[in-house]
């Protein structure tokens, strides 16, 4: 009751006036009692907001990091196609090369 400000809570309602008093402390503290829930229902929402918001976020963020991977997964592929064309380009013509001094020999003969 304190906590509502409410200042006769165990009034009697033997009397019309001391009934109506009462009627008037519980109409007090019910619209308090709503303005509080009230209140508490508003910073719910925000909560409830907020944490969608970062749910989104938290989404968002682990979407672009997949990209990112799968990026980097892509290029790293590439990279490795590149490489072993150019090892089996090299080692064809180091194969050329040593057919040279053969070819020349079969010539002079």
């Amino acid at each position: 009751a304190a906590v509502l400000s409410v200042t006769d809570a165990t009034s009697a309602i033997s009397t019309t006036a001391s009934a109506s008093a009462a009627i008037s402390n519980i109409d007090t503290a019910l619209n308090k009692i709503n303005s509080e829930r009230a209140k508490y229902g508003a910073t719910q929402s925000r909560f409830d907001a907020v944490i969608g918001n970062l749910q989104i976020s938290a989404e968002n963020q682990a979407a672009a990091r997949s990209r990112i991977m799968d990026a980097d997964f892509a290029a790293e592929t590439a990279n490795l196609s590149r490489a072993q064309i150019l090892q089996q380009a090299g080692n064809a013509m180091v194969a050329q090369a040593n057919q040279l001094p053969n070819q020349v020999l079969a010539l002079l003969r």
